[in-house]
C-alpha cells in the first residue's frame, strides 16, 4: 500500500553544547561524515545546522547527503552564525525505512569546533578525514579516524506518513550513552522515531561558566526550549537532575563546585515542573518521567545524597504531573542491594550503566511508550 508523505517528523536529532575545552579548538581543511540510518521511509529531508555554542562563524563549505547537495536558501554551502542554528531547505531525496544516509560537509578554512556533543551507541559513528571528501563515496583509509562527536548537524526530518511521529530522549550523559540508540533498535519497525537531546554533565538548574567544565552544558531552562523544536514530536522522556545532586563538593575541594549548588529535592521537583513539564505540555506533548539511576559507590557518593535521589524518584513515581513514569532505576537496580546496580549492569565508574543495563533501560522506554505502537506494512513505500 503506498502512502502519501504527508508530515515532517524529525527522524534523528542530538543536542549541541559547548565542546570539551583542549589546547586546539580549531580545525581546517576537513571533512566529516555522519551515517544516520532511516527510521522511516520518506520523499524529502532536511537537515538542522547548529553553532548555538560557537562564538565565531562557521563556514560549511560543501554540505552533501550522499552525491545530493544540501543547499541553503539555494546556495550551496552556508555560514552558521554564533549562537543560532540554521536549516536547511527541503531536499528531494528518497530514503526507505532501514536505509543509511551519510550527511557530508566539509571545512576549508579554519573554523571553531565549538558547537557539538559527545555521544555513544549502536547507531551513534561519526568519521572526519584530512582533505575534502565530501563528495567521496568513501574516505580514504589512511587519513580518516572514526569519532563519537557529532559537530554541527543537530536534527534531520523526513517527510513522511502522517502517523509517524518522534519520541524525545532528554537528560545528561546517561541519555548521551547507548540506551536511546537500544531503543531506536527495538522499536524499529514501529512508527516511531527515537531523538536524544542530552549533554554529559548538565544539571537541572545550574551550569558552569569556566572553560574546565564548559563541557557540562548548558542548565535546563536554556537548553529545553531550543532542544524542544523536533518536527512531528509527540512524547519526552525527562531522565534528568543526577548531576545536581553529585556535583557540589564545597570550595575547599573544588573552587567551581560549591555546597550552595546542591538544591532540594523541592528545588529539583519545581525545576522539573516549570522548567520541563509545563513548557512542554504547552507544546501539546506527553511528559513522562525517568527515574535517577544508582550512585552507590560514585566518588561523591554519601547517604544525605542518596536520600535526596530516592525522594526525588518517589515524586517521580508518583506525581500527577506527568503522563507516566519510566523506572529506570527499577529495571538496573539490584534487588538485594536497591541503593547499586545489580550485577553486571554498572558499567564500573558506579554512575553510568554498562550495555546490558542500557538494554534494559530501552526495554523499560519500550514497554511504557511503544508497546501497543502498530507494525509498519511491509509495502509502505514512497
Amino acid at each position: 500500500m503506498t502512502k502519501e508523505p504527508t508530515k515532517w517528523v524529525a527522524c534523528w536529532g542530538n543536542a549541541t553544547s559547548i565542546t570539551d575545552r583542549r589546547e586546539a579548538v580549531y580545525a581546517k581543511d576537513l571533512t566529516l561524515r555522519y551515517p544516520i540510518r532511516m527510521c522511516f521511509s520518506g520523499s524529502m529531508l532536511r537537515f538542522r545546522f547548529s553553532n548555538l555554542t560557537g562564538t565565531e562563524p562557521v563556514t560549511l563549505s560543501k554540505v552533501f547527503v550522499g552525491h545530493t547537495p544540501i543547499t541553503f536558501a539555494g546556495e550551496q554551502g552556508v555560514c552558521l552564525m554564533p549562537g543560532t542554528e540554521t536549516e536547511s531547505d527541503a531536499i528531494a531525496y528518497s530514503v526507505g525505512r532501514g536505509d543509511t544516509i551519510e550527511v557530508s560537509f566539509y571545512l576549508k578554512d579554519y573554523t571553531q569546533m565549538n558547537s557539538g556533543t559527545l555521544v555513544t551507541g549502536p547507531l551513534s559513528k561519526g568519521y572526519y578525514a584530512y582533505g575534502d571528501y565530501a563528495e567521496a563515496d568513501e574516505l580514504p583509509l589512511d587519513l580518516s579516524r572514526h569519532t563519537n562527536w557529532f559537530y554541527f548537524l543537530n536534527t534531520i526530518d523526513v517527510l513522511t506518513s502522517a502517523d509517524n511521529h518522534a519520541v524525545v530522549c532528554y537528560g545528561d550523559s546517561i541519555t548521551a550513552q547507548a540506551w536511546p540508540d537500544f531503543m531506536a533498535q527495538q522499536a524499529f519497525g514501529s512508527n516511531v522515531s527515537i531523538v536524544r537531546r542530552a549533554v554529559s554533565g548538565t544539571r537541572i538548574l545550574r551550569q558552569y561558566d569556566c572553560i574546565t567544565y564548559q563541557a557540562y552544558g548548558l542548565k535546563g531552562a536554556t537548553r529545553f526550549p531550543i532542544e524542544m523544536r523536533v518536527a512531528g514530536a509527540t512524547d519526552v522522556i525527562i531522565q534528568h537532575g543526577i548531576n545536581d545532586i553529585i556535583h557540589p563538593v564545597g570550595t575547599d575541594v573544588n573552587p567551581f563546585r560549591p555546597w550552595s549548588d546542591l538544591p532540594t529535592v523541592e528545588d529539583l521537583q519545581r525545576g522539573v515542573e516549570d522548567i520541563y513539564v509545563k513548557p512542554a505540555k504547552a507544546q501539546g506533548l506527553r511528559v513522562w518521567s525517568g527515574t535517577l539511576l544508582p550512585i552507590y559507590g560514585w566518588r561523591t557518593y554519601n547517604e544525605e545524597r542518596e536520600q535526596m535521589r530516592q525522594a526525588f524518584n518517589q515524586w517521580l513515581r508518583t506525581s500527577p504531573i506527568f503522563d507516566g513514569c519510566v523506572d529506570f532505576d527499577a529495571a538496573v537496580r539490584s534487588v538485594t542491594n536497591p541503593k547499586a546496580f545489580a550485577d553486571g549492569f554498572d558499567s564500573g565508574d558506579h554512575l553510568h550503566p554498562s550495555n546490558r543495563a542500557y538494554e534494559a533501560m530501552a526495554h523499560a522506554a519500550i514497554h511504557k511508550l511503544v508497546r501497543s505502537t502498530p507494525r509498519y506494512d511491509h509495502e509502505e513505500q514512497f
